[in-house]
């Protein structure tokens, strides 16, 4: 079994290329003219992935863009082979007159981001399977305990975990978005939230994660894979 490789290892493996290492998994986006382009692109993609493509690829068609997403999904994380692919594909995406990026900076509509929603919970196992069930999600690969999050099987979902309450709390909300961007991006996201009327909250465990809120206290974290684990 291949080696996962560290949040920085992945990072800095791909940046260069206009990858951006988002929980677990590398993104980009492959902007196109319509719908036809985008299939192309994505057959280009699956094509330079060759075997690998099934076990590593996804994509997500959109007349705009392409996105395009490489995770070890039998791991649920990066390895080297993931690295190789996204160089792959950032060259037939080069040689195709075409441009693999984050979408930061390029007056496009958002960058490349993957959500996730939070719940505070007291017991964790206890509330997890709801979750599991009514949503019809799963267990990552290498994740089925009674604590760990909750996915869609089929990617289109956002992750859901579960985060441990010492205590309740009844005037504050329980559930919260999780939003993880590019580290580059991350002042950007959060100076355009608390110019629309946000309020930051905490920037004590940043660049992991800043909280912020709307007027009325509801809570949303910019996320970056920076911060954590030494990293």
């Amino acid at each position: 079994m291949e080696q996962k490789l560290s949040r920085r290892e992945a990072s800095d493996a791909v940046s260069h290329l206009g990858w951006r290492y988002l929980l677990g998994a590398l993104r980009t986006s492959v902007p196109v003219g319509s719908l036809a382009r985008a299939v192309e692109v994505a057959a280009s993609a699956v094509a330079v992935c060759g075997d690998d493509a099934d076990r590593h690829l996804r994509v997500d068609l959109r007349p705009d863009r392409v996105v395009l997403t490489l995770q070890s999904l039998d791991l649920a994380g990066l390895t080297a082979r993931d690295v190789d692919l996204a160089h792959r594909i950032s060259a037939a995406m080069h040689e195709g007159g075409l441009r693999a990026e984050p979408e930061i900076g390029t007056g496009a509509s958002r960058s490349v981001q993957i959500l996730e929603i939070a719940i505070d919970a007291l017991d964790i196992a206890a509330i997890r399977p709801f979750w599991k069930a009514v949503l019809g999600y799963a267990d990552e690969a290498g994740a089925d305990g009674p604590e760990d999050p909750v996915i869609d099987p089929v990617g289109q979902g956002p992750a859901i975990w579960f985060q441990q309450m010492d205590q309740p709390r009844s005037q504050r909300n329980r559930i919260h978005f999780d939003i993880c961007v590019p580290h580059d991006e991350a002042s950007l996201r959060i100076e355009a939230a608390l110019a629309a009327g946000g309020r930051l909250l905490s920037a004590s465990r940043a660049p992991a994660f800043w909280v912020l809120a709307d007027i009325e206290g509801n809570e949303a974290c910019v996320t970056t894979w920076q911060g954590r684990d030494g990293s």
